[in-house]
């Protein structure tokens, strides 16, 4: 429980003090009994009462005043809810590595395939919008409702040479902008720097001057807390272009928005094989592009560590975002992980303001305790 006066607090002194001014009374009464001069006659002159009912209202009397006090301070309680207003960006790796055959029959085929039915698993009402990134980042479909015009994109999706995925987050975050006024946009200068081979990035929003996210600038939501708006970004590859994804993390941070990561892939890639349609990547192990590659010569030049998720970054930005980050090594495992997200994407939490709630019950408690006042009272 929160409180948004919790200087209000202070008003809770005001029961112990009626107790300590009941309390005081009594003796005085205890000492003005001893003038008479038979205890005995003054007791059988005085109404017999129980010592509870006795002391009955003071007490009602004092939980009230404390339920009324925490009451001025306005408490708030915290519960999950489900959102009805979210916004789910799916930033897509589309780089030529997710022509790897490692995952059956291609990394692109088998993301799609869960890519689609992650989107029509999704409750009627969210807003789903789909960025695709390799050497730069496009917003490919808007937040929509209609799963129809997503199904569509993501059966069209190609490959391209790259791997921005910092980029892909800056252009998710825009993305969530247009729809939801809470969240501010990245910014046109950010989004085109971002996705530049070799440039500096600037700094974002809560960052030292080195522009790299960091646990001290992450790790907390923003000043509203947490936007019921959520990115999903899949990759299979290292960020080889442009702004890193821990440099995008602030951005997100001082938006609210969590990030929720998926490296895709296995640690042994396959043999690049897409379709016309996926992008037209055809390499195999043994002649590998038009340098003609051997399977050692592509360990030893260090191009295979592009064909693999680097998992760690993408957990880092998860848990500074407040989101989670998942490893699938197959189609199977994808599945899985996508089944999964909903559970933490469409329940959020709510701050519910219950300051009439305990008016009403310190209300009733100040009643009780004069309704028993009256009603044990002393009668001549």
């Amino acid at each position: 429980m929160s409180f948004v006066w919790p200087e209000a607090l202070v008003l809770l002194l005001a029961a112990p003090l009626a107790v300590a001014v009941y309390l005081a009374v009594l003796r005085r009464r205890r000492k003005q009994a001893v003038t008479y001069s038979s205890l005995a006659l003054l007791r059988a002159a005085l109404p017999r009462r129980s010592s509870w009912r006795r002391h009955l209202p003071i007490g009602l009397l004092a939980a009230g005043l404390a339920i009324l006090a925490v009451a001025s301070a306005r408490p708030q309680i915290t519960s999950d809810v489900p959102s009805s207003q979210t916004t789910i960006i799916l930033a897509q790796d589309v780089s030529g590595s997710m022509c790897s055959t490692d995952v059956y029959p291609n990394r692109l085929a088998a993301a799609e395939k869960g890519d689609r039915e992650f989107v029509n698993s999704q409750p009627s009402g969210t807003r789903i919008g789909l960025v695709e990134f390799a050497g730069f980042a496009e917003l490919a479909v808007p937040p929509t409702r209609n799963r129809s015009v997503l199904d569509r994109a993501i059966d069209n999706m190609s490959t391209n040479p790259g791997t921005a995925i910092g980029a892909g987050i800056l252009q998710a975050l825009d993305a969530i902008s247009e729809v939801d006024p809470h969240v501010q946009p990245v910014g046109n200068a950010a989004l085109n720097a971002a996705s530049a081979p070799s440039s500096p990035f600037p700094p974002g929003p809560g960052t030292s001057s080195g522009g790299r996210g960091s646990s001290s600038s992450s790790g907390k939501a923003g000043k509203h807390g947490y936007a019921p708006d959520v990115i999903v970004l899949m990759t299979d590859g290292a960020n080889n272009r442009g702004i890193t994804p821990l440099q995008a993390v602030p951005y997100a941070v001082a938006r609210g928005v969590r990030v929720y990561t998926i490296g895709y892939g296995t640690t042994h890639p396959g043999p690049l094989r897409c379709t016309p349609q996926q992008g037209g990547f055809y390499f195999s192990n043994t002649n590998f592009g038009s340098g003609g590659f051997g399977g050692a010569d592509l360990y030893a030049s260090g191009y295979l560590s592009q064909l693999v998720a680097d998992l760690p970054p993408l957990q880092e930005v998860s848990r500074l975002t407040g989101g989670l980050s998942y490893a699938a090594r197959s189609a199977s495992e994808l599945k899985k992980v996508f089944a999964n997200l909903p559970k933490h994407i469409v329940v959020q939490k709510e701050r519910h303001e219950v300051s009439a709630d305990f008016a009403a019950a310190g209300a009733l408690l100040a009643l009780a305790a004069f309704g028993a006042a009256v009603r044990w009272s002393p009668r001549p």
